[in-house]
């Protein structure tokens, strides 16, 4: 009888291609893929560690399913397993830890292991050097597809251990790319979303990102490229200027800021500092004003002042951004930032109400922007329905509902944007 096998998936878009490639490889191998719910004999964790709360949560989940089985088997692959190690490996239940370098050959991994054999440890160092990727990353569960282009990155923010979770910056073969995008374009992802760690960085044989996106416009069955978080100093104007005249590409950019203040980017040992990235960023936005612009914003780090938080605040109100996503920092084992003083640290409650504060800025901006389309008809994606309604995302990300007696899922469709809800807006075809 077949193994049944599940996945559960922890963190960034990166990691959800990576599951839904390592999926494939365990469907073309003697195993049955079930819900983690039910009662699965491996349980695939694919791991986060850019913050503790992604360390929590599986230790979480792990008490969670050993409770529905206790003897369930579980594989703990990706990030937090190529930086803890030893430590996952001790924990209950737990029989591969899979770093980076070998995860997407899991399936291979565990058919290759004795029924006597004791708990494994596969964490080699990962070579920089570009690469391919054996499957095709269809997503049973969405619409949509992540398209990983990229992994690792060189820059070592002060703040952060990805470069030691994931190693340093390195591409994927170009052609390879094209071949995922045309299967999953063929088999009805008609929106791709490129995905790496830092992916403005790519570089295969002279290739760059403008050079990915020309060719993945070029696939016929593929209707909409978005662009996942980039680094601003990755950013080319080509790409940019690609942004506001190519109808396939998404009218969004999700670039990170991290911070808001001279003294916190300096202290975060980021590459830029703030007058260029408010130059940047209304730039962005002037050449093409529709366009959804998020941002990441770290909360709290050492040395981070009421005085400072207050300023960066100010500048965060200001600037064009459409939505955040706020971190609240905390010292990751491998970050040189766990190392500053005790004296410089935030309180966790100061950190916990400045997120607090950042969050709501967020949705009201959000909001704001939202408004912009209100009596506009946009082109929405549908996903899903829910209680009647059908579910999609334009190419600005707002969400839309929309009332049909027709099946809309994957289809690509005008709505006139009428008035918000709670999560985006309402609109009718």
């Amino acid at each position: 009888m077949a193994q049944k096998v599940a996945f559960y998936t922890f963190g960034c878009r990166l990691n959800q291609a990576e599951t839904a490639i390592i999926h494939q490889g365990f469907e073309q191998g003697d195993y049955q893929v079930v819900d983690y719910h039910d009662s699965p004999d491996v349980l695939v964790i694919n791991t986060c560690t850019v913050t503790e709360n992604g360390d929590a949560r599986t230790h979480k989940l792990l008490n969670k399913v050993r409770r529905l089985n206790p003897d369930v088997q579980v594989a703990l692959i990706g990030c937090q397993a190529q930086v803890q190690k030893e430590k996952l490996l001790n924990l209950p239940n737990v029989r591969w830890v899979v770093g980076n370098e070998r995860k997407i050959e899991l399936a291979k991994i565990l058919q290759e292991t004795a029924a006597n054999a004791p708990p494994q440890l596969i964490t080699p160092t990962i070579q920089r050097k570009s690469f391919t990727i054996p499957f095709v990353g269809f997503d049973r569960q969405h619409t949509r597809a992540n398209l990983k282009i990229q992994d690792g990155c060189d820059f070592f923010c002060t703040f952060c251990e990805i470069p030691f979770a994931r190693g340093r910056a390195r591409s994927r073969e170009f052609d390879d790319i094209l071949n995922e995008a045309r299967q999953l374009a063929a088999a009805g992802h008609h929106e791709l979303i490129i995905t790496g760690i830092n992916i403005g960085t790519y570089n295969f044989q002279g290739k760059n990102l403008a050079d990915v996106l020309n060719a993945l416009a070029e696939i016929d069955d593929l209707w909409r490229i978005r662009i996942a978080s980039i680094e601003p100093t990755t950013i080319a104007d080509e790409v940019v200027q690609k942004i506001a005249e190519n109808g396939k590409l998404c009218r969004f950019m999700h670039i990170p800021i991290q911070a808001a203040t001279d003294e916190i980017l300096q202290a975060m040992q980021r590459k830029y500092s703030l007058h260029s990235f408010v130059d940047f960023l209304g730039n962005v936005h002037r050449i093409n004003p529709e366009a959804c612009l998020g941002t990441d914003v770290i909360v709290g780090f050492p040395g981070e002042t009421d005085a400072l938080f207050e300023q960066g605040y100010q500048l965060l109100l200001d600037l064009p951004f459409a939505y955040f996503h706020v971190f609240s920092y905390s010292d990751r084992d491998h970050a040189r930032s766990s190392k500053y003083p005790d004296a410089i640290k935030v309180p966790r409650e100061k950190i916990g109400e400045r997120s607090r504060r950042l969050r709501e800025l967020s949705q009201r901006k959000r909001r704001v922007f939202h408004q912009k389309f209100l009596g506009k008809t946009e082109n929405v994606l549908f996903e899903h329905q829910k209680n009647g309604w059908w579910s999609g995302l334009t190419d600005t990300y707002i969400r839309v509902k929309a009332q049909s007696p027709l099946n809309l899922k994957n289809k690509l469709l005008p709505v006139r944007l009428e008035r918000l809800d709670e999560q985006g807006m309402i609109g009718t075809l």
